[in-house]
């Protein structure tokens, strides 16, 4: 495998408190990086994802949604894994405000 090269695996889940619970993780691992999450419609698909991995390899931890939405962040409690849509980061120091960024485009092929 070149240095261009690298290997993409994708992991999909059936609920979003379980896509969710891998952002919690990052957050706190030592790095303290939240991925983003992103949405994109794949061949008449809904999907949100995030990338996660380093180096030679990747990860798309993805779920396929029935809609896309509404709102522009996802309120995120730490302490419970509980969620909810919001239309902008709040003031509450125990969540994570998770952006949902909107693409036109990926190179990413969802299986």
């Amino acid at each position: 495998m070149s240095q261009e090269e690298s290997i993409t695996t994708y992991l999909k889940y059936k609920t979003y408190e379980d896509l969710l619970k891998v952002i919690l993780y990052s957050s706190q691992s030592v790095f303290g990086a939240i991925p983003l999450l992103y949405h994109i419609n794949y061949n008449n698909q809904e999907i949100l994802f995030i990338q996660t991995g380093g180096v030679g390899s990747n990860t798309v931890h993805y779920i396929i949604v029935k809609e896309k939405p509404s709102k522009k962040f996802i309120e995120l409690k730490r302490l419970t894994g509980e969620f909810s849509f919001v239309d902008k980061i709040g003031n509450d120091g125990m969540s994570l405000y998770v952006p949902i960024l909107d693409l036109e485009k990926s190179t990413l092929k969802f299986p």
